[in-house]
């Protein structure tokens, strides 16, 4: 089985993240009644041995969902902890008045639902761009640093290379980074890919 994409489908890659974030940014405008905006900033396959490299140092908070069907595999989505304050102030806006009076497990359960929202967007982004079902378990919460997590996370698969897309998602007064990793089974995504109908004009 070869792992070479078709060069025609690598605009699919790109694809599959805008759908994504655009499902995200519309759930964040209900949420917030704002106009917020998702734009991913960069795509990259990268290596896992060679993540401390890649990777701004410090603790990472987030989810980890498992993909049930192909491209099988799991999708990462991990906050800064800055970017985490800023989630929870969005999140319990209408719900606490003083932000200093909000628990850890308050906190924790408001970076986890934005979390599986954002998983959301981009699994059925992938599954849009794909023309198929993709069915998700359960997902995890992490704490962690984050090379920690994404090397434990790559060990699941046996894989050493994964997908990052590096994302900034705005909603007025707020930014927020946001680190999203996808762990494909490589050879069932690259099959996936190059069986993508190009329509050409």
């Amino acid at each position: 089985m070869t792992l070479m994409v078709d060069i025609r489908k690598l605009s699919f890659i790109n694809e599959m993240a805008k759908v994504g974030t655009n499902g995200v940014a519309d759930n964040m405008t209900k949420l917030t009644g704002e106009d917020a905006q998702m734009e991913v900033m960069k795509t990259n396959f990268i290596d896992v041995d060679d993540i401390d490299s890649q990777l701004e140092p410090g603790k990472r908070v987030g989810v980890r969902v498992r993909l049930l069907n192909p491209p099988h595999g799991h999708i990462l989505i991990l906050f800064p902890e800055e970017s985490a304050k800023k989630i929870t102030a969005i999140m319990l806006n209408d719900v606490v008045d003083d932000m200093s009076d909000v628990s850890g497990k308050m906190a924790r359960s408001a970076v986890e639902e934005m979390g599986n929202m954002m998983a959301s967007g981009f699994i059925d982004g992938w599954a849009d761009v794909m023309g198929r079902m993709i069915d998700t378990a359960a997902p995890q919460l992490v704490y962690a640093p984050g090379e920690e997590i994404v090397t434990r996370t790559a060990g699941l698969g046996n894989d050493d290379l994964a997908l990052f897309f590096d994302s900034d998602l705005t909603v007025p007064s707020y930014q927020i980074e946001a680190e999203i990793y996808a762990f494909p089974d490589l050879e069932e995504f690259v099959e996936l890919v190059n069986g993508i109908d190009v329509q050409t004009a």
